[in-house]
């Protein structure tokens, strides 16, 4: 079974679309699990009406001030409530396509992968593709993860009979996600990449990616962190220039 995990705050207007595209998956064996963190604009309320009645082993796990704060505490929530053998993440304004656990899974068995990521394309607001796209490469280890941030989290999906869900929670800095699979990788494991568009990448103007100078100074933090890559000064440079040009790249 595959446990997905669904963080949420303030995702009222989005939710509804995402939930839908979970339940449209052809490989039914999954949970979904959504962690609301402390949301204001009753997005629990509107969960528990979407899935009332639902047939589906669908959960809500609602966080305290205390217990919430960012994404990274409400990820690991799901994760330490997960019951599958498989984890699997998708943002609260991302899309699935029908077949994304299917493919994937599959092509974890065929690879016998602890970590595979896909494809995806990008979507404005309303979801509707902008005809652009990110293809990933067949493999990614950690020296290469360095320079390019091509692993999107609404495509992944770990084995946690390979790697112990302990390496799968993130750690609460920026950039949350990208430290968690360059920490793996840092340990030797190396990710299977399935060039097949199963995701849909909602891209709104307010979201946190957008604004590219903090997206610098997150990955430089990251290259630095003795916790995460723990470069050097000069051995950053060289995998930031590497990063700057495809991260520019891949939105042209």
């Amino acid at each position: 079974m595959t446990s997905i995990v669904i963080p949420v705050h303030n995702a009222r207007n989005y939710i509804a679309q995402t939930i839908a595209s979970v339940r449209a998956q052809t490989d039914r064996e999954w949970e979904l699990i959504l962690v609301d963190d402390c949301s204001t604009d009753d997005s629990a309320g509107y969960i528990r009406d979407i899935i009332a009645g639902a047939q589906e082993m669908i959960s809500l796990i609602p966080l305290t001030k205390e217990e919430g704060g960012s994404a990274a505490r409400a990820r690991n929530a799901g994760i330490e409530a997960a019951l599958g053998r498989y984890i699997a993440f998708l943002d609260a304004d991302d899309l699935w396509m029908p077949e994304k656990l299917a493919r994937t899974l599959a092509f974890m068995k065929e690879k016998e992968a602890a970590f595979a990521f896909t494809s995806y394309a990008f979507g404005d607001e309303n979801a509707r593709l902008t005809g652009k796209e990110v293809r990933v490469p067949e493999t990614l280890t950690f020296a290469e993860a360095l320079s390019r941030t091509v692993i999107f989290t609404s495509t992944v999906i770990f084995d946690t009979r390979r790697i112990a869900k302990k390496w799968i929670k993130m750690p609460e800095i920026e950039s949350e996600d990208t430290a968690t699979w360059w920490r793996i990788l840092r340990r030797g494991v190396t990710a299977q990449g399935l060039d097949e568009v199963l995701t849909v990448y909602r891209r709104s103007g307010g979201s946190l990616s957008s604004n590219k100078l903090k997206a610098v100074k997150r990955i430089w933090r990251l290259y630095r962190d003795p916790g995460v890559a723990g470069l050097s000064v000069p051995s950053s440079m060289k995998h930031f220039f590497g990063w700057a040009w495809r991260a520019t790249a891949r939105r042209i």
